[in-house]
């Protein structure tokens, strides 16, 4: 057995559901990148302007690098909140996962080390200018569909994707062969059309992006379309035909609590600062703030309250 698929044993005992190794290298990415910056579909995320060399080459992110490790984590809740309450993504029903897989991530270097004590690299999950669904459909783990996020077959996309990027040469794996083919039910079933073309993603339009990562104003042509979404948005996954294959998480972390699966309209309007920080203290929903949650609550409410007036 090779190291590499020693890795990938390890990285399935750790509790990651898949993993692929491909090589660290110049990604080829960088036209299209800039393209997508110059339209402006970053929106409000300057974050995604710096750092563009490092994220088109993680070579320049890790000095040295020869591999991309790609490890994917799946979250699909074992339960759902009910469907007549706002929704928040599934993504966010349990721990913040940046925890959880970048701990399991130190657990995959400890083992690479330990047969390699020389070895240098460093470990990220959606923490570092890094192309994760490029390098996860690089190393084979899946491709990346017309919604812009990384299908596995048969399991769907319902999953955290991480990196251990290290100066160690290994045995590479191949892209799948994979791909949409001529479904464009993301395209159709996204409200505020966001996806402008298959894979290409005008973060602006998307429900995400408005009620998490937008610090100002919900845009006004966006808030009618909000519908029950208060945090994030899943829409372009649900109707995904490959998410039929999706299995709920094994990940203990990623369960929601009964006080999150109870929450409702009233509850979220009368919630305080307090019982924010206690509900989600160890969730992704702070990503946020207590002030945005806030503004989204308040911006379905007018969205139900317009809808009655209908």
């Amino acid at each position: 057995m090779s190291f590499s698929d020693e890795i990938k044993q390890k990285a399935l005992a750790i509790g990651f559901d898949a993993c692929g190794i491909c090589r660290a290298q110049d990604s080829g990415q960088d036209t299209y990148y800039r393209q997508w910056l110059s339209a402006g579909y970053q929106a409000g995320m300057d974050y995604l302007e710096r750092n563009v060399d490092k994220r088109i080459n993680p070579r320049l992110l890790v000095p040295g690098a020869k591999s991309v490790i790609s490890v994917a984590l799946n979250y699909f809740p074992p339960t759902f909140l009910p469907d007549n309450v706002p929704q928040f993504a599934y993504y966010a029903y349990g721990r913040d996962y940046h925890e959880v897989v970048k701990n399991k991530l130190a657990s995959l270097f400890d083992f690479v080390r330990d047969r390699f004590p020389e070895v240098n690299g460093r470990f990220f999950c959606d923490s570092a200018p890094v192309l994760e669904r490029y390098w996860a459909a690089q190393a084979g783990i899946g491709f990346i569909g017309k919604n812009t996020l990384l299908i596995i077959p048969g399991k769907g996309s319902y999953f955290f994707l991480g990196e251990l990027i290290i100066d160690l040469e290994l045995e590479y794996d191949k892209p799948i062969s994979q791909h949409c083919g001529s479904c464009r039910r993301c395209l159709d079933a996204c409200p505020t059309k966001a996806i402008e073309q298959p894979y290409v993603l005008n973060a602006g339009k998307c429900i995400s992006y408005q009620t998490i990562e937008n610090k100002g104003d919900i845009d006004a042509d966006i808030q009618p379309l909000l519908s029950n979404n208060v945090y994030g948005c899943d829409i372009c996954q649900k109707v995904c035909p490959w998410n039929r294959f999706a299995k709920p998480n094994q990940t203990p972390d990623f369960f929601p609590t009964e006080e999150f699966l109870s929450l409702d309209l009233a509850k979220l309007k009368a919630m305080d600062e307090d019982t924010y920080r206690h509900i989600f203290r160890r969730s992704a929903v702070k990503r946020a703030k207590f002030s945005g949650l806030k503004r989204n609550v308040e911006a379905i409410s007018k969205t139900r309250d317009n809808s009655l007036l209908l």
